[in-house]
């Protein structure tokens, strides 16, 4: 079992900055791939990022490539959103996301934390 927990949010003003947080505990946790997620009021879940276990490579979702950024510390088991240039449209939920690899270039999202809630202000 892998527990999430995001922190990080909160009111930014558009072309501000974020970094959200979140901090995974379990017995196989530094093992899982690592993803964030947002949705918006009214809208669907979106892929935001995801870093893999395996070798760190990092793969974006195309509304945020160039301006956040998907890191992760192993030794702490945390994972971090650096969200840059921020606009309105970033106001959202975010979700951190823990799974396996399934495939040459899957993941399994198993685990979800709460969320953390993002606005953008204009």
């Amino acid at each position: 079992q892998v527990q999430l927990v995001e922190s990080g949010g909160g009111l930014v003003q558009a072309g501000g900055s974020l970094r959200l947080s979140c901090s995974a505990s379990g017995r196989t946790s530094g093992n899982y791939n690592m993803g964030w997620f947002r949705q918006a009021p009214g809208k669907e879940r979106e892929f935001v990022a995801r870093i893999r276990w395996a070798d760190n490579s990092t793969y974006y979702g195309d509304s945020v490539k160039g301006r956040f950024t998907i890191s992760r510390d192993n030794a702490q088991n945390t994972v971090y959103l650096q969200m840059n240039s921020l606009k309105p449209e970033d106001t959202a939920i975010y979700y951190c996301a823990a799974g396996p690899t399934v495939g040459p270039t899957s993941v399994r999202y198993d685990y979800w934390g709460q969320g953390t809630q993002v606005t953008v202000s204009s």
